[in-house]
């Protein structure tokens, strides 16, 4: 019987790797290829590109991520409350079951991987990452400098909003609350770096794709290990998936608006995904042209443009 307990729990580890693995490249090609023809598509870039106009780049990124951001506060605001709810149906009895199937030799594996998505790591990782890319970018050093250190900031003070308005408290193992904040941060920190490396190193659509769903794959992983170590509610995990990709769109469509990436309406033919056109300046980076049309990855790192991964 304990065997089979245990077993549960690696089948469980192993679906949280393939079922991103299959939804990133599904998401890609689906909604992701869909999305930059439709009408709200459209009509978005015409208005950004009218804002460019009057207020300039800079200042539209940053309104559009402001707005951005009370928006995703506005939706998961109340879903946090929904979770909230379905705690005692939800949260509690998976919480039992899973307690009555830990292994030491396992447990241990999960706390070595879900110390990644903690802030001290992820700092690192974003502070790095940063000047990387600003001494690739050269005279627009700044545009990787000012975006990749201001993920983290974003991704932890809309989190903690979040956190406060919901107020659920945590599971009595952990102190982990709604949205999983370590989900949401290596999202957004290995987002950023996977949409940074599609600009500068001019990647295909296949890279763009596999690097997309390879950060999809990581934040699952933390979640599950969020869940097996008991520090969250399944619900907080769930939100956090969710989160973290929501986000990310949000911040990802304001560094391609700073860089000079995002186009008004597309002309018939165009894939839409905002890496064809060319950034102004320069030592603006300049993104290879491509024969063939061009889908968005599952975190955007195709252009920003994808449903959750």
């Amino acid at each position: 019987m304990g065997t089979v307990r245990l077993g549960t729990m690696y089948f469980a580890a192993a679906l949280a790797v393939l079922a991103p693995v299959v939804a990133g490249p599904a998401l890609a090609y689906g909604p992701g290829r869909r999305w930059p023809h439709t009408r709200l598509a459209c009509r978005a870039r015409a208005g950004l590109a009218a804002l460019v106009t009057t207020i300039g780049r800079p200042a539209t990124a940053a309104a559009f991520l402001l707005a951005w951001a009370a928006a995703v506060v506005a939706v998961f605001w109340p879903l946090g409350e929904l979770a909230h709810r379905l705690e005692s149906t939800v949260d509690v009895p998976l919480h039992a079951w899973v307690s009555t199937r830990l292994d030491p030799s396992f447990a241990r594996l999960n706390w070595a991987y879900t110390a990644l998505g903690d802030r001290a790591p992820l700092k690192v990782v974003t502070v790095a990452g940063a000047v990387v890319f600003a001494v690739l970018w050269g005279r627009r050093f700044w545009i990787p400098l000012v975006a990749i250190l201001a993920q983290f900031p974003l991704e932890q003070y809309v989190q903690t909003v979040l956190a406060g308005m919901v107020d659920r408290g945590h599971p009595p193992t952990g102190l982990g609350t709604y949205p999983s904040g370590g989900v949401a941060r290596i999202m957004m920190t290995f987002g950023a770096l996977a949409l940074f490396a599609v600009l500068t190193f001019r990647l295909g659509r296949r890279a763009r794709i596999g690097l997309g769903t390879a950060v999809l794959v990581l934040a699952v992983v933390e979640g599950y290990t969020r869940i097996y170590l008991q520090k969250h509610w399944l619900t907080d995990v769930v939100a956090g998936v969710l989160f973290g990709p929501a986000l990310f769109l949000g911040w990802a469509v304001a560094v391609l608006v700073l860089a000079g990436l995002v186009p008004g309406p597309l002309p018939p033919g165009d894939p839409g995904d905002g890496l064809t056109a060319r950034a102004d300046g320069p030592d603006a980076v300049r993104p290879a042209p491509v024969d063939e049309p061009v889908d968005a990855g599952p975190v955007a790192a195709v252009g920003g443009r994808e449903a959750a991964s």
